[in-house]
């Protein structure tokens, strides 16, 4: 006879941090260092990681997604979440395009990511990377 226990696991949470960001991705976010980068997917992770991670303005656009390969340009495939993405960084005050890197390209970055989140994104093109920034001295408290 086998035996199959579930259980809920309780997470402690603090306040004005966001509930979906772990321990372990809020340790990854406090060790990662200006122009380290990190991968994810999921809008609702990416707005919670936004009120914390301040992202890069000495690059030309601080998050990239993998851009469409040929054939899908060809028949017009549309990735509304890039417009999701889009909005949720225009609210965190970027206001640079998206980055769009060429598939295998974007593979060799990813594998060079300070840190990799697997989540349950299932958007064709969610994947997107996000690179660190620094907080000016001015807004230091």
């Amino acid at each position: 006879m086998f035996s199959l226990l579930l259980f809920a696991a309780v997470m402690v949470v603090l306040k004005g941090i966001p509930s979906v960001l772990s321990p372990e991705l809020l340790y990854a976010l406090a060790k990662m260092g200006h122009g380290d980068e990190l991968g994810l997917g999921i809008p609702q992770l990416l707005e919670a990681i936004l009120k914390l991670l301040p992202l890069d303005t000495y690059v030309p656009t601080p998050a990239a997604v993998m851009d469409l390969v040929d054939s899908d340009k060809l028949r017009g495939l549309a990735v509304p979440v890039w417009d999701t993405y889009t909005q949720l960084l225009q609210q965190a005050g970027v206001q640079t395009p998206l980055e769009k890197v060429e598939r295998f390209a974007f593979y060799e970055r990813a594998k060079k990511a300070y840190t990799v989140v697997a989540t349950g994104e299932t958007a064709l093109y969610g994947n997107l990377i996000l690179k660190k920034g620094v907080i000016p001295a001015e807004l230091l408290h």
